[in-house]
């Protein structure tokens, strides 16, 4: 969903604010979804290729190897359409209970997913619909969204909105259920201000709820209720610093759900241009959050716990306490008015004692990933 903008299309920039013009020349101030609102100028394809592995100690999880296509071409004053298409192979093992795993667990998997989006620019707003699937083994998604942006009349604030709904079918392989389904409505909104020449702040707001199956098929005493209602809220800061040509952007995430979970994501990116053609972009990232409510201990001097049946229980260590730290790097090439690429990556490690709220379980083995990106992209 978009998440801010400046000038509606190219015929209208004359009429622009300074400040929404100054800010157009800042390399890093405005983020990619800020431009949603401006009707592309030239069509786009990009190549994309993403490698993930995480780990525990004693033994490599989940592997993933992702090739993805992007396409965007523009119809018009008016409309563009766009496109992705994702191939996913998924290998590895995920744990059963906390952070133990067993040969049973071993996956072998692929994944195929599209999206599409057709947009419409008026004068000082802009309209999208997309719809997205994915289809694995044992898991199917579907969904649509809808989006639109407004802005004002001088051009210093923007206000978003946005839509979605989605419907999964889900048949393990194990066979514990057979066509169980899920359905989530999702919605969203956002304000983003020019404060000056050199400051943009955002503000947004959303809510999810959804209802089915929203227990792990493959994990041991997975019991989760058959809903969960979400709600977030958002805030980021983006200020450029002219003295060295840099931006700063930061951002505060609060996320709350009827699991009872909480979290808290704080993120800081130091985008740097070097010269015309080159800009680096460091990162870091902090997140911690409760555990939810159904989320049980592991004991003491015991492999399980003792449940009575049909209990509500999840021993999934993604639902328990902990707290996380990632760091990430990308490097931007632009060759020339056509071509650039770009080189992204991020390791991440997890524990329940980084944790800034609730009670950890310091039994389950810290959870580290890394992943790197590679993308070419060419403009015409």
């Amino acid at each position: 969903m978009p998440e801010a903008v400046t000038c509606p299309r190219p015929t209208d920039r004359g009429s622009c604010s300074s400040i929404v013009l100054a800010a157009l020349a800042l390399p890093g101030l405005l983020p990619a979804p800020v431009m949603a609102d401006n009707a592309p100028e030239h069509a786009v394809i990009q190549l994309k290729s993403e490698h993930y592995q995480d780990s525990q100690p004693g033994f490599q999880r989940i592997k993933i190897d992702e090739p993805a296509i992007f396409g965007l071409l523009p119809l018009g004053e008016h409309w563009s359409v766009s496109g992705a298409a994702v191939y996913d192979a998924v290998s590895g093992a995920s744990p059963r209970y906390y952070s133990a795993t067993s040969g049973a667990s071993r996956i072998h998997d692929k994944r195929y997913s599209g999206e599409g989006e057709v947009t419409y620019y008026g004068a000082r707003s802009s309209y999208g619909l997309s719809y997205a699937h994915s289809q694995e083994n044992d898991y199917n998604a579907n969904s649509a969204a809808g989006d639109a942006i407004f802005s004002s009349a001088d051009n210093n604030t923007a206000l978003n909105v946005g839509l979605s709904a989605g419907r999964d079918r889900i048949n393990p392989t194990n066979q514990i259920v057979v066509n169980e389904h899920r359905t989530t409505y999702a919605g969203i909104v956002g304000v983003t201000q020019a404060l000056s020449m050199v400051d943009l702040v955002q503000v947004q707001a959303g809510y999810s709820t959804g209802h089915g199956y929203f227990s792990d098929a493959y994990k041991l005493f997975d019991n989760r209720p058959r809903r969960r209602n979400s709600e977030t809220a958002s805030l980021r800061w983006n200020h450029h610093i002219d003295s060295l040509g840099a931006t700063v952007r930061t951002s505060y995430r609060f996320y709350h759900d009827t699991y009872g979970i909480d979290s808290h994501t704080v993120e800081v990116q130091w985008v740097q241009p070097l010269g015309q053609r080159f800009i680096v972009t460091p990162g870091l990232r902090y997140y911690t959050q409760n555990s939810a409510r159904f989320y049980v201990d592991p004991p003491a001097n015991a492999p399980f716990p003792n449940l009575p049946d049909g209990s509500l229980s999840t021993l999934d260590q993604r639902l328990s306490a902990f707290g996380a730290y990632a760091f990430n790097q990308k490097f931007e090439w632009h060759i020339d008015e056509h071509w650039s690429t770009d080189l992204k990556g991020e390791i991440y490690e997890q524990k329940s004692s980084y944790r800034f709220i609730g009670n950890g379980s310091p039994g389950i083995d810290r959870f580290q990933y890394y992943q790197v990106q590679f993308g070419v992209s060419y403009r015409f």
